[in-house]
């Protein structure tokens, strides 16, 4: 049996709860957070999907920025550039799972690192505000082949 010499995790929806933006949304729009959470992501992921066909990279922050607006604008709720900017901070600084921190615990010793979609300042501020600065060795952003997972380039 091959001996494990470390542990590679992708940071949002494993590490960070994607929809821990929910109070945030729900009061900023009493009745649709769960609704505008839902979108936000979806539209999110198919956005990094359609830029890597395309071969047209945008900055993920840039990406869920376009996805909140587009969710917004779906939903037809009227925002303001503050409760955007402010449904942004709330992304950058998502809440870990409730495990999270047990699981990398009990995983000291081996070497742990995320490789996301996020961009190299989100996953920096998502990391500093779990206080996951001493987990991971490596905090890998496909940001430096420029396509998003799961092309194959981002895991080579």
């Amino acid at each position: 049996m091959a001996t494990v010499k470390a542990y590679v995790f992708d940071a949002y929806g494993t590490q960070f709860d994607v929809h821990s933006v929910l109070d945030c949304c729900e009061e900023l729009f009493p009745g649709h957070g769960e609704q505008l959470t839902i979108l936000w992501r979806t539209k999110q992921l198919e956005y990094t999907w359609l830029r890597t066909l395309m071969g047209r990279y945008e900055d993920f922050g840039q990406i869920t920025r376009d996805a909140l607006v587009f969710a917004c604008g779906r939903l037809d709720l009227s925002h303001s550039p503050d409760q955007i900017d402010l449904l942004m901070h709330t992304y950058r600084t998502l809440r870990p799972f409730p495990d999270t921190t047990k699981a990398l615990d009990t995983l000291a010793g081996t070497p742990c690192a995320i490789l996301s979609n996020g961009s190299p300042e989100m996953l920096r501020s998502a990391v500093l505000s779990a206080g996951f600065e001493s987990k991971f060795r490596h905090v890998l952003s496909v940001d430096a082949v420029k396509m998003y997972k799961p092309h194959p380039a981002t895991y080579a």
